[in-house]
């Protein structure tokens, strides 16, 4: 049945009530939209405008060392490619500011500069034209396992700083930074690496620097934490690693020969190493002789218990980890029956021992001169 509506008959004030209300609502959304709107627009037009003209450049001293180089003949516009590709400077624009407000900005030389990253572009510039011990004269590399009087005579060969300045920096130890478990002996721990030397290197800021790389090393294979768990000191730890580093070629055997040194050392046993009385009497042998065994330097651990008093050279990382982290095992004794590849066999008893012992005493017989030099 249609309904017909009597046109006298209003709607009723709750319903008219609702109407308006919607209508009201949207009005304030609409308001709303156009005032976050505007304040949008307001606000990037306000960034955009104070930051046109903007140079991005970095701010503060620096953070990591990077090592730079400069070529010859590189223009003011290449340098600044360079260092950008370094993440030393932001941009090449805040380069070529700095550089459009220096006039000694063209004095800039080919070489190697040790910089640092995301530096201000005008501190960058200022360290090109005023380097001092940022300029790299020369690097210069320390193999593993030189005793300290062979590392002097290799930094003296490579940095052209006189020997007497070497000797002189080493007779104040205090002056080097060394880690107080050493008791002020550099041996050991003038840490074998490559190195930049810097225009205004001394003897004692070189030697400053190895040790600083030693404490790097050590600090990340935690040599003094495993020590104590080790139950020895680190010194001791450092000890063991030289020896190791003299007496492996093979850095898989490393752990292993400083599990034989340690159970030997935990039984009472001398350690009898050839190399150790090579440190005591300098020589130049790969073996030793009964006579060479007789010397009664604390160094000889075929006269004395324990270890050497000392570390027998200056060890890599390699060997520090050996030390400090030894295989699992009972072996005590081990012999290197091949010289020439550095195969070393490894052996719990005495029985065990001379056997191998025997393959290295064949082999030298086969091979004359390799086993005495």
């Amino acid at each position: 049945m249609t309904q017909i509506l009597d046109p006298e008959v209003k709607p009723s004030p709750g319903k008219e009530f609702v109407h308006k209300g919607k209508g009201c609502l949207a009005v304030v959304v609409a308001l709303g939209v156009l005032v976050f709107g505007g304040y949008f627009v307001f606000d990037r037009a306000h960034d955009f405008l104070t930051s046109f003209g903007e140079v991005p450049d970095y701010t503060g001293a620096g953070k990591a060392a990077v090592t730079v180089t400069v070529p010859d003949g590189a223009s003011l516009d290449q340098i600044g490619g360079i260092l950008v590709d370094a993440d030393v400077i932001k941009s090449t624009k805040a380069w070529d500011a700095a550089v459009g407000s220096e006039e000694r900005a063209t004095s800039v030389q080919a070489g190697r500069y040790i910089m640092k990253t995301q530096m201000a572009a005008k501190d960058a510039l200022a360290l090109l034209i005023n380097p001092g011990e940022s300029r790299v004269r020369v690097q210069f590399t320390i193999k593993e396992g030189l005793r300290l009087s062979q590392q002097v005579d290799a930094l003296v060969s490579q940095t052209k700083i006189p020997k007497a300045q070497f000797q002189a920096a080493l007779k104040k130890p205090k002056d080097l930074g060394l880690p107080s478990y050493v008791k002020n002996n550099p041996e050991g721990v003038l840490f074998p690496e490559t190195y930049e030397l810097t225009a205004e290197a001394t003897a004692t800021s070189t030697l400053q620097q190895m040790v600083r790389q030693y404490k790097s090393v050590a600090d990340d294979v935690d040599l003094e934490a495993q020590a104590k768990k080790l139950k020895r000191s680190p010194y001791q730890v450092l000890i063991v690693a030289s020896i190791i580093e003299r007496e492996v070629r093979n850095p898989d055997d490393g752990p292993k020969v400083a599990r034989v040194l340690y159970n030997r050392l935990d039984k009472g046993m001398k350690l009898g190493l050839d190399s150790t009385v090579i440190y005591a009497g300098n020589l130049k042998t790969n073996t030793t002789t009964p006579a060479d065994r007789a010397n009664p330097s604390k160094y000889n651990t075929y006269a004395h218990k324990g270890l050497p008093p000392g570390p027998i050279s200056a060890p890599g990382k390699a060997a520090l980890e050996a030390a400090a982290n030894p295989a699992d095992g009972k072996w005590l004794y081990f012999v290197t029956v091949n010289f020439d590849t550095g195969e070393t066999k490894f052996a719990e008893t005495e029985a065990q021992f001379e056997q191998i012992r025997q393959e290295w005493v064949s082999w030298c017989t086969a091979h004359p001169g390799k086993c005495d030099s």
